[in-house]
């Protein structure tokens, strides 16, 4: 079943949209356009970030002419030509991004309310154990790095990818300062991170970012010779635990696709609305 099986949620909608709009404003300046918002990482290094809806916006529409001139500012900024948004919050933008020339791909968004249950931590394997790191965590490199790995090899399949690759990514991610980027996140309370350890080994990774009352689990991977051990659903109901205790009372997410769906679902999620993220087509080989 999904969401367009049922009538919107239009509160949770509306929250989970406050939350889009709050969230990158701890590290990106927002870029009026009208209709559409631009954040821009504030500094030469950081994550990129995206255009979407102006909430609240009272006049008409985005258009494709209000689309391209976004486009050309990110162009202008060198940052990915991307647009992000919630098909059931604004359902027009779509028609308007296409004929910008934008490929618009769909992830389904899965949501823990108030009211609904998260299932019990999984059992680990033998010798593992989930953490929440501290910026300090001697792990924190290589839990990082973990995701970085994992999207490399999208899917839940087994894969070859595994120690050899985390440590050239960690190397990577520490000397460019994605690393100390993360550990100021910890330390400001705009991110936690958990990991999958054996050892002193992260095989799965994942975040969360709370605003408020609403947090938004992201990131979870696991190295694909990790992968089918349950680790990504262990760090999942840590991330949920850990958000609860700090008082979030909505955790939501957005699925890569439904095989990747059903995994969290096991974590008690449901699905509830359709994310869209529209970006230049992929070259054809």
């Amino acid at each position: 079943m999904t969401p367009a099986d049922h009538a919107p949620d239009r509160p949770l909608l509306d929250e989970i949209e406050r939350y889009y709009d709050a969230a990158p404003r701890s590290a990106a300046r927002a870029e009026d356009f009208g209709p559409l918002t631009l954040f821009v990482r504030e500094g030469e290094s950081g994550w990129h970030y995206y255009a979407r809806p102006t909430p609240g916006h009272a006049g008409p529409a985005a258009t494709a002419d209000d689309v391209r001139r976004v486009l050309d500012r990110q162009r202008e900024l060198g940052a990915p030509e991307a647009f992000e948004w919630v098909a059931e919050q604004n359902p027009e933008l779509r028609a308007a991004v296409e004929a910008a020339g934008l490929t618009v791909h769909e992830h389904p968004l899965l949501v823990l309310g108030p009211q609904d249950e998260p299932a019990p931590a999984p059992e680990l394997p033998e010798r593992v154990e989930v953490r929440v790191l501290g910026a300090d965590a001697s792990e924190l490199a290589a839990a990082a790095a973990v995701p970085h790995v994992a999207f490399g090899a999208p899917g839940t399949a087994v894969g070859p990818a595994g120690a050899t690759e985390l440590a050239a990514s960690a190397a990577t991610l520490t000397a460019d300062g994605g690393v100390a980027r993360i550990a100021q996140r910890i330390t400001d309370g705009t991110t936690v991170l958990a990991a999958a350890l054996d050892g002193g080994d992260a095989l799965c990774a994942g975040q969360y970012n709370p605003v408020g009352p609403v947090g938004e689990v992201v990131g979870v991977g696991t190295l694909p010779s990790a992968r089918r051990r349950g680790l990504g659903l262990a760090v999942t109901a840590a991330l949920v635990a850990h958000a609860r205790a700090g008082g979030v009372r909505t955790v939501f997410l957005s699925a890569a696709d439904e095989d990747v769906a059903r995994i969290y679902r096991r974590a008690g999620f449901r699905p509830f609305a359709t994310a869209l993220i529209a970006e230049p087509a992929a070259p054809e080989a």
